[in-house]
């Protein structure tokens, strides 16, 4: 069965560029024309489509910001967001794959690479190879950087990884690995360097693929590192610095779930939009009467809020504005109202929302990540709570 998403309420294109416009209304297209007839069945197999993967870099949804003479869009980062809300709104799974892609793997390769690296591999990510981010383990949530995986110094010109990575979304399907270790343990967080790891590197390996709630299509696994030899020149940044990468990059990332989560919600509003208008009861559409007509309204108020706070923070980051607040509360705020407004569509659907015939259950199942990935809400509340009392 394939999921066809409406065209409902979206914001006035005058708030966007051309550019943008035409980003926008290609990705959207293509998500319900390609996309939309794969969702179900890749929820269900838990695997994203192979020949998808190919055609998102055949569209240049892969390398936003790559510059154009590497084989990317040479777009900005809000081009990226709005990518990733429109794909999100069809299938968040697609969505997230291409917001670790952007958000993560190029922009942190686009500002801390040397050119060298930006030659080996922007021209790759843009075009052919998925990339990974690798920051958290087993004992290593929402405290980031207790990370136990070790970075020793060969006798060569090079690195020495040992340790295990868990939670690492794109992992299967990846390439190119971000993988965070420590080259200095006594130094706690400042010894965390950041390497670029290649796939077939000897003494490195994909391990279990999660079996997840949600956003089953895209691959949740864990790395395997023992005795993983890495080249000198494949350190992104300096050697001890790479906390300061983590912290910046997932502070951008933050603004990609909340994309995610926009996304998410506004392709639940749409086929619930929908539903209440055929479906009748009483003799009437369900949509005729003034409870459902209420909490519609609230759920399309409650998104515009969302959608607002999401373009801002990444308005502010194209701008080279302070943003890390603003993405705090985009990510925090996107991720309860996506839980809230996928909850009150099943319950608009009634029975029908509870199956899996049914689109809005998919959606419902997906939203629940946002709340945890790339910062839970408490470390969002914390984050907000520092710059309102200008903590250090």
């Amino acid at each position: 069965m394939s999921v066809a998403v409406p065209d409902v309420a979206h914001p006035p294109l005058t708030l966007l560029s051309e550019e943008e416009q035409m980003f926008r209304g290609m990705v959207r297209e293509f998500a319900e024309q390609t996309i939309a007839p794969l969702t179900l069945a890749m929820d269900r197999e838990a695997t994203m489509a192979a020949d998808l993967l190919q055609q998102l870099f055949q569209l240049g949804l892969m390398g936003v910001e790559i510059p154009e003479h590497m084989g990317g869009a040479g777009s900005t980062f809000f081009t990226a967001v709005l990518i990733v809300e429109e794909l999100s709104r069809v299938d968040p799974s697609v969505g997230v794959l291409v917001d670790v892609q952007n958000t993560l793997v190029n922009n942190a390769i686009l500002r801390y690479g040397t050119p060298e690296l930006h030659q080996r591999f922007l021209p790759r990510l843009a075009g052919e190879v998925v990339g990974a981010y690798a920051l958290s383990e087993a004992g290593s949530g929402s405290d980031a950087f207790a990370l136990q995986t070790r970075a020793t110094r060969t006798a060569g010109d090079g690195w020495r990884l040992d340790g295990r990575k868990l939670w690492i979304t794109n992992g299967a399907e990846a390439g190119v690995y971000i993988l965070f270790a420590n080259t200095d343990p006594p130094a706690g967080y400042r010894g965390i360097t950041a390497f670029l790891i290649e796939r077939d590197f000897a003494g490195f390996a994909v391990g279990k693929k999660e079996d997840k709630l949600g956003i089953r299509a895209s691959s949740t696994v864990e790395l395997i590192l023992d005795d993983c030899r890495v080249p000198d020149e494949n350190v992104l940044g300096e050697t001890g610095k790479g906390y300061k990468i983590a912290i910046e990059t997932l502070n951008e990332g933050r603004i990609g779930i909340g994309a995610q989560m926009l996304g998410l919600a506004q392709g639940a509003l749409d086929h619930t939009t929908r539903y209440v208008q055929e479906r009748e009861q009483f003799g009437r559409r369900i949509s005729d009467f003034q409870g459902v007509q209420f909490q519609l309204a609230q759920m399309r108020t409650e998104l515009e809020a969302v959608r607002l706070m999401v373009y801002n923070a990444a308005r502010l980051k194209d701008a080279g504005q302070p943003f890390v607040a603003e993405a705090a509360m985009a990510k925090l705020f996107s991720s309860q109202i996506a839980q809230s407004i996928a909850s009150t569509c099943i319950d608009l659907h009634g029975g029908y929302g509870f199956t899996k015939e049914y689109p809005v259950e998919k959606l419902y199942r997906d939203a629940k990540i946002g709340t945890i990935y790339e910062g839970t809400s408490n470390m969002q509340l914390q984050t907000i709570a520092k710059f309102m009392l200008r903590q250090d």
